[in-house]
């Protein structure tokens, strides 16, 4: 049976030196009927393994249920590896930060304020074992010493960068051990001395994430790591963006010149990202580093193979690279054809206020409740209350994360928490006040890693404090049922005619069935888009990015249906389909 082991300076291969060349990818950004095609490409730009995260929350998105199926099967995606020849790097967490909504951790496990985060604590690692329970058995049956693909397991995940707790790492060695894991396992770490001490111990083997300056940063490795293999676990050749930002872009040349002094050390690599995908639906996570800023939908990462599976030039300069340390195939991926333009127009609307209560069961409460009070872990919620003639303002003790605020369907104003705009003005009259509150992601990096969702902190009028809500927990994840009957009755309306949101604008176009297509939204301002029901993700005016990914997977050639909530305005209710992408306009 094959084996791969540490060795005194090497990863061995069956009892050989053998260096790791491997590029991340994430089987949940890609559609499943594209993990083939991505991992193929991964193979032709020289590389001999494929790097996957394993996002809990995706497999486990409400307590009690847990799906490895569609989408979520993770052992399709290491067979299709290893149908490729490729080895496999499985890094299940618990926690894996990947710019994911909440760093992978479920939204529902960290709603009790007494589960301990990410260390020691009897209900957080209980809730481990039952994940671990559900899904290493899968990774166990593929592993190399069972004939199998996979190379090794990560433990954690840049656990120096949050915490300190030995015991806690030494508790989930224990349990992926005890699960039938034998592949070496592995952490991961900054080029930090303080974060390489925290994050490791003796029994797991180091490695250290960068993208550049690689002698010195495998200098500090070596320090931490006397014996064995020296690994870039992350090797950072681009980055992502947030909404807001600019695109970031990484020189091809810069990055193939420091993989080349990578590899010319002996050392392992592995390439993050060899290909982003894109954050579909709600996934996307959200820094906070004194500013709350969400990540975009695509995750494009300016990687070597772009978000449509289009080898870049950065794919090329590096599979040159690669080419002087190991086999490369001969064969070269072809470039995909302009994809299919046309022009829509979308002349169904519905206002969300005639939906709402279609969209989920309303609920009263005797206090402003949180979005984890209401079990509902992403997405939108509708609050509604009573105002008066004399509450004349509102405030909320923080907005997490951003608020649509209108009284009796008049609007009144944004509440922000990037912005810190938390006080509104309110007409002086009563009324119905509404607040359709957007989870823009849960933080996936940092102490705010946990933090409930929502309204929190209470609310207060000028006059008194507002206790009487009632709530409904919008269920947006896909657009079926009761919605899109809805939106199939809606009567037509001119597509010229100036859209005032929120509302949904529903149209239908044909096309080329199976391509990949480039949807633009010049004019809209902020929202959702599905594509024959399915959950695209957000866009906003904001930038950077003027374009969303569509799968050709998800279109057909007659009858295909789009939808938009937008949540503010347009002055038409036409969208563009373009022949490639435009991520935005990069840093000067």
């Amino acid at each position: 049976m094959p084996t791969f082991e540490i060795g005194d300076r090497d990863f061995l291969l069956d009892g050989r030196p053998h260096q790791v060349i491997s590029g991340a990818l994430h089987y949940f950004r890609v559609h499943p009927d594209q993990w083939a095609d991505r991992i193929r490409k991964a193979r032709l730009m020289g590389l001999n393994t494929i790097e996957t995260y394993v996002a809990w929350n995706v497999h486990a998105p409400q307590r009690g249920r847990f799906d490895l199926d569609g989408p979520r099967d993770l052992g399709r995606f290491l067979d299709l590896v290893a149908d490729e020849g490729l080895h496999a790097i499985v890094r299940p967490g618990p926690y894996i930060c990947a710019e994911w909504d909440g760093g992978g951790l479920p939204g529902w496990l960290l709603a009790d304020p007494d589960v301990g985060v990410r260390r020691h604590e009897p209900r957080y690692l209980s809730a481990i074992e039952q994940y671990y329970d559900q899904l290493l058995p899968l990774v166990a049956e593929r592993q190399i010493t069972r004939g199998g693909t996979v190379v090794a397991v990560q433990v954690e995940n840049e656990y120096g960068a949050y915490g300190d707790d030995p015991e806690y790492l030494r508790a989930l060695v224990a349990m992926v051990r005890d699960r039938g894991i034998e592949v070496p396992l592995l952490t991961c770490d900054q080029a930090d001395d303080a974060m390489q001490e925290r994050g490791g111990l003796p029994e797991l083997h180091r490695t250290v994430t960068f993208g550049a300056r690689a002698a010195e940063r495998l200098e500090l490795l070596r320090r931490h790591q006397p014996r064995g293999p020296l690994m870039c676990m992350e090797f950072w050749n681009g980055w992502f963006d947030s909404w807001g930002q600019h695109h970031h872009v990484a020189p091809a040349e810069t990055n193939a010149r420091d993989l080349d002094d990578l590899l010319a050390m002996g050392a392992s690599v592995n390439v993050y990202m060899f290909h982003g995908g894109t954050n579909f639906g709600f996934t996307n996570g959200a820094n906070d580093k004194g500013t709350y800023a969400p990540i975009t939908t695509s995750y494009d990462y300016d990687a070597p193979l772009a978000e449509h599976g289009a080898p870049t030039a950065k794919y090329h300069a590096m599979r040159e690279v690669i080419a002087r340390y190991a086999p490369v195939p001969d064969e070269v991926p072809a470039d995909p054809p302009p994809a299919p333009e046309a022009a829509v127009g979308l002349d169904r609307r519905v206002p969300f206020a005639a939906a709402a209560d279609l969209l989920g069961v309303a609920k009263g409460w005797d206090h402003l409740p949180t979005t984890d009070e209401l079990e509902h872990w992403s997405g939108f919620t509708l609050y509604r209350t009573r105002v008066t003639a004399e509450d004349r303002v509102i405030t909320f003790g923080e907005v997490r994360d951003r608020a649509v605020v209108a009284l009796d369907g008049d609007p009144v104003g944004v509440l922000s928490r990037a912005e810190g705009t938390r006080t509104l003005a309110l007409p002086a009259r009563a009324g119905e006040l509404t607040v359709l509150l957007e989870d823009q992601g849960r933080v996936n990096y940092g102490p705010r890693i946990g933090e409930p969702k929502g309204l929190v902190g209470g609310a207060r009028t000028a006059v008194r404090e507002v206790t009487a809500w009632e709530t409904v927990a919008l269920r947006l994840d896909a657009v079926d049922g009761a919605l899109a009957d809805l939106l199939a009755a809606a009567p037509a309306t001119p597509v010229d005619e100036p859209v005032a949101g929120p509302a949904f604008v529903a149209g239908t176009f044909a096309t080329a069935a199976g391509a990949d297509h480039f949807l633009r939204l010049d004019g809209w301002s902020k929202g959702l888009v599905w594509v024959n029901g399915f959950l695209l993700g957000r866009y906003w005016s904001a930038g950077p990015t003027r374009t969303l990914y569509v799968p050709g997977p998800l279109l057909r050639a007659e009858g295909n249906e789009i939808v938009l909530l937008e949540l503010h305005a347009a002055a038409g209710a036409r969208v563009a389909f373009v022949a490639g992408p435009d991520l935005g306009p990069s840093a000067p």
